[in-house]
């Protein structure tokens, strides 16, 4: 037996001492409460008796009472276990999990399972490494689950660093990591088989030694039914999640095939209410419906809140407000195999959020693992600093560009384009045709007809490759805007009115070494550096963060007219290779659907 048991065998037997003696006593009770019963999915009135990090018992507690308790009178007040956001990415919010952190636990996130995609695609191992050393330091349980193929599809895109089977038994025997994130490689399963098969067989090497050794697999199955949806299942190892279920249908589906559904609901990408209706309407078994995030923005954390926020809104829906609170304690602690959390009940973590409004979900203070870290809304304890190194740092090696680099050519005095157009807070995206004109060889943007050009420009130094159309939905007027966040590989992203701000745009974020850069006029009128990856800061803290990301959005809105909410998180997701419909890399305009390149002029 290693020190581990050990320890928590000593643990446990001073609670046993606890309970069966009356020489020792409680460190903390929480008098009166109305506890949620996550394993009845009831609500009763109860103490919660605490030792240590552990739960006691959760009953009546007075004889757990002795001179040195601290007893809290919680009595018209809701204890619930801890939340727990089951897939997120920390790099969305472009905060470092320190600061990510400190903004989620005021709010009842107690534990956080976070998909490093977004780094591993940038820098490969060394940054999921960098991640994963952060999280073994912060006061939160953090939990990495990471790719195990980058890109998500070779040949349409460019990563920094080609992650395969072969990194798989170096990342999954690293400290905080769990399991393999989201298949996003097998996600359009059918063309994949038939076009790359190669990967199916590296993606089964990687999922099947990840269950050999106790892992987790997470899947990525959005629009995936029958044969297709099966085979994505096997080849994640016969059990896993998805969290790109956007569709009642594709929901009852997932679940009747034993999928666990993470229902997403964050600042861009919001599913939750359409899925949740397979629950309310048809009437399944909620027991594998769990709330994710996938992606907020810091703003959204400081002012709407984490977890409880989605919970809100998931009992807005109709939901029972046990059952909500299930969907981020007992389900996922159930998928994820979490046996000290998730539940109030006796051996347990005491990871506790205190709750004055169950519907409103207004949380007013939370317990880790005993001790009282935040109260109303307010974090009450100190986070210990962590440096990345300089390894996860200059990762744009690219040359600055020239207005002609980024212009679409046509000889006609009109084109016919091809025009991917954006869906407000999905990341699927429609196929859309219209005629522009041309000047000088060069098809222009129409800003009376909201179509711009957008652009995805490689920037790890490894082909110099640029992608080139059209997209319809943000409404600027004038100017670009660029950042170095775009999902999945993170090349440079920049969308815009015409090519001189555009390119300033571009060349911004090369100079800061990544990071998010609004143009007007030629000039840069707004920018951040985001030096970790080109996707986090580690310059700012939380608070700053999202003021600095308001201040951003503010720019695009009144400068340049943008019409659509977080512009740039969904300037990010338009280069989701693996989400239908069209979508642009570095390597051009992408058919999802049908695994293909498009050039953005009909001929």
């Amino acid at each position: 037996m290693d020190a581990q048991w050990i320890k928590q065998a000593m643990e446990y037997r001073q609670l046993v001492d606890v309970l069966m003696s009356d020489k020792e006593h409680a460190d903390l009770v929480l008098h009166g409460g109305q506890v949620v019963n996550v394993l009845t999915a009831e609500i009763y009135e109860a103490d919660l008796a605490i030792k240590g990090k552990y739960i006691l018992m959760v009953g009546d507690a007075q004889q757990l009472i002795g001179p040195e308790t601290i007893t809290v009178d919680v009595r018209g007040q809701y204890l619930a276990p801890g939340f727990i956001d089951s897939h997120m990415h920390f790099e969305s919010s472009m905060l470092t999990i320190t600061e990510f952190s400190r903004l989620s636990i005021p709010s009842g996130t107690t534990t956080l399972v976070a998909d490093p995609h977004e780094i591993g695609n940038a820098l490969g191992p060394v940054g999921m490494k960098a991640m994963a050393d952060e999280a073994g330091l912060v006061p939160n349980h953090v939990h990495l689950v990471v790719p195990s193929l980058t890109p998500d599809c070779p040949g349409l895109e460019t990563a920094g660093y080609d992650v395969s089977s072969k990194d798989m038994e170096d990342l999954l025997n690293y400290p905080n990591v769990i399991g393999i994130g989201e298949l996003q490689g097998f996600s359009n399963a059918a063309h994949v088989y038939r076009n790359t098969a190669d990967i199916v067989t590296d993606l089964l090497a990687s999922t099947i030694y990840a269950k050999s050794i106790g892992k987790m697999v997470d899947g990525n199955a959005p629009e995936l039914f029958g044969a297709e949806l099966a085979a994505h299942i096997i080849a994640a190892g016969g059990r896993c999640s998805c969290h790109e279920t956007t569709t009642k249908a594709e929901c009852v589906e997932k679940l009747r095939q034993g999928v666990y559904v993470f229902m997403r609901e964050g600042s861009t990408q919001r599913n939750m209410a359409e899925c949740i209706r397979a629950v309310t309407e048809d009437g399944l078994d909620s027991r594998r419906c769990i709330l994710a995030t996938d992606d907020m923005v810091a703003e959204d954390l400081e002012k709407l809140g984490h977890m409880n926020e989605i919970v809100k809104r998931t009992i807005a829906e109709g939901v029972d407000p046990a059952m909500a609170i299930q969907m981020v304690t007992i389900n996922p602690a159930s998928y994820f195999g979490f046996q000290d959390r998730g539940v109030l009940a006796p051996g347990m973590l005491a990871d506790v959020a205190v709750i004055s409004d169950l519907h409103q979900m207004k949380v007013e203070a939370v317990f880790l693992e005993g001790r009282l870290v935040a109260s109303q809304g307010e974090l009450l304890i100190d986070l210990p600093e962590y440096t990345y190194p300089e390894s996860v740092k200059n990762s744009v090696k690219r040359e600055p560009l020239v207005e002609k680099d980024l212009a679409i050519a046509s000889q006609s005095q009109e084109a016919r384009v091809r025009c991917i157009g954006l869906i407000p807070d999905q990341n699927l995206s429609e196929t859309l045709e219209f005629t522009l004109r041309t000047q000088q060889g060069t098809v222009m943007p129409d800003v009376r007809q909201d179509v711009l050009e957008i652009a995805c420009i490689e920037r790890y130094g490894r082909n110099g490759s640029i992608g080139k159309a059209f997209v319809q939905g943000f409404g600027l007027e004038q100017g670009a805007f660029a950042e170095s966040v775009a999902h999945d590989t993170h090349n440079i992203m920049v969308v815009g009115t015409c090519l001189k701000d555009m390119t300033a745009a571009v060349n911004r974020v090369i100079e800061m070494g990544g990071g998010i850069a609004v143009a007007k006029n030629g000039r840069i009128i707004d920018d951040m550096r985001l030096p970790v990856g080109g996707l986090i800061t580690d310059e700012l803290n939380g608070h700053e963060v999202s003021r600095k990301i308001s201040q951003l959005e503010q720019t695009v809105k009144e400068q340049l007219g943008c019409k659509v909410h977080a512009p740039f998180m969904h300037l990010s997701f338009l280069a989701l290779s693996t989400s239908p419909k069209w979508k642009i890399t570095d390597q051009g305009l992408v058919d999802v659907n049908n695994f293909t390149i498009l050039p953005p002029v009909i001929e």
